[in-house]
C-alpha cells in the first residue's frame, strides 16, 4: 500500500513524524552552533554559569529566588553559582529597586561582554547558514521559528541582545 492510499489518519501521523524529524535535524545544527559559541568562553564560565549570566543579562535585575526558579535549581545551588560569578566580576548584587531590603542580581560590564561574545558568535554562525537560503526560504523560516518559539513559551523581546540559552532545561 503506497502513502497515497493509506488512511488519512496514518498519512497525517507520518507527516507529523516527518515534521518532528525535520525539527530534530535542524536542532542538531543549532546545537552545534550553540556549542561552538559556548566553547569561546568555556575557560571562564561553565554552562550553568553562562545560563545564569544570560538570564540576568536578558531579564534585568533578578532575585536569587527568581534565578533558581527560572533555572529549575535549588536556591543554594543558584546562590553558589552567583557567588562564583560575582567573585569573577561577572555579576553584581544591589538593593532591589522595588524593595531595598532585598538584593537583586545584576550583570556586570564583564559579564555583559561575555554574553555578547557568545551572542555575536552565534549570530555570525546563523547568518552564514541563512545566507545559503533564498530570501523566500529565510522568510518562511522566520515565520516558522517565531511560531515555534511562541509555542515553546519563549519570551519575546525587542532588545538587541538575544537569548543565548534556553531558560528552562
Amino acid at each position: 500500500m503506497d502513502s497515497t492510499s493509506a488512511p488519512p489518519r496514518r498519512r497525517s501521523r507520518k507527516k507529523f513524524d516527518k515534521q518532528v524529524d525535520a525539527v530534530m535535524w535542524a536542532s542538531r545544527a543549532l546545537i552545534g552552533i550553540a556549542a561552538a559559541s559556548v566553547a569561546e568562553v568555556e575557560d571562564r564560565v561553565s554552562i550553568p554559569q553562562l545560563r545564569i549570566l544570560t538570564l540576568v543579562a536578558t531579564r534585568g535585575p533578578l532575585s536569587l529566588a527568581v534565578i533558581a526558579d527560572e533555572l529549575d535549581v535549588d536556591p543554594s545551588s543558584a546562590s553558589r553559582s552567583v557567588d562564583r560569578l560575582m567573585k569573577a566580576g561577572l555579576l553584581d548584587r544591589r538593593d532591589a529597586p522595588e524593595d531595598r531590603r532585598r538584593l537583586a542580581v545584576t550583570v556586570a560590564a564583564d559579564g555583559a561582554d561575555l554574553v555578547q561574545t557568545v551572542t555575536d558568535h552565534r549570530r555570525e554562525a546563523i547568518a552564514a547558514v541563512l545566507k545559503k537560503l533564498s530570501a523566500t526560504q529565510r522568510d518562511e523560516l522566520t515565520v516558522a521559528f517565531d511560531a515555534f518559539a511562541v509555542a515553546a513559551g519563549e519570551p519575546t523581546t525587542d532588545d538587541s541582545l538575544t537569548l543565548v540559552w534556553p531558560l528552562h532545561p
